[in-house]
């Protein structure tokens, strides 16, 4: 039977992490990810044979050229919802958000992978029941509009015009190719409300509509 999570207390002190530049995951958001890495399919064995928790955080120094790059101070702890093997033994899984936590520390382990000591105090409200929040709409849509135009990208307008916003701001957030330090910021966002903010400026910027700050 899956576990919920009702309080912070309920979750893990320690956490598989899994680092990624330029990706984040936020609570209740989804995450699909493609798994190739040994060690990260080892990993995500561990996490399948236990409560199915990986954390997700970004590193703060290029993967590429340092063995042990130092971590982002936030991550976000995600459970596996759903997993498929493919034929070339790769990993597909999608992560769901469940609550952020501040990097407190690592653990010396002997596996392939990270250990990070997570505290979760400070983002309690990320378990919390969604609450229906809105956002100006109109705002946002422009300002997507005038970003994918300018990136050449498109949008299923059907599912943006119908998605509750909390969903639709989350997956914008993880799903829009910000750098690592935006990205970062729409997942230390205080409230929903912030990283809304924070979201629509990012997008005004990129999308070059106007003039945008990231109050």
């Amino acid at each position: 039977m899956s576990k919920h999570y009702y309080s912070f207390s309920d979750l893990p002190p320690s956490l598989p992490l899994f680092p990624l530049t330029g990706v984040v995951l936020l609570p209740r958001g989804h995450l699909p990810l493609n798994i190739f890495e040994p060690r990260y399919l080892e990993m995500v064995d561990h996490a399948l044979a236990g409560d199915r928790l990986i954390g997700m955080i970004q590193p703060t120094e290029n993967e590429e050229t340092v063995l042990k790059p130092r971590l982002s101070r936030v991550g976000c702890a995600g459970k596996i919802v759903s997993f498929r093997e493919t034929e070339d033994n790769r990993y597909l899984i999608t992560l769901q958000g469940i609550c952020r936590f501040q990097l407190t520390g690592e653990l010396e382990t002997l596996t392939p992978w990270r250990m990070g000591l997570c505290d979760y105090a400070a983002f309690a409200s990320d378990l919390a029941e969604s609450q229906e929040e809105e956002v100006p709409r109109d705002r946002l849509l422009a300002a997507l509009k005038a970003y994918l135009t300018n990136h050449d990208m498109k949008a299923d307008w059907k599912s943006v015009m119908t998605a509750p916003a909390e969903a639709l701001v989350n997956a914008l957030a993880m799903m829009c190719p910000f750098d690592p330090a935006e990205k970062q910021a729409l997942l230390e966002a205080h409230s929903f409300q912030d990283r809304a903010s924070t979201l629509m400026a990012l997008l005004e910027m990129g999308g070059e509509s106007g003039p945008a700050t990231l109050n």
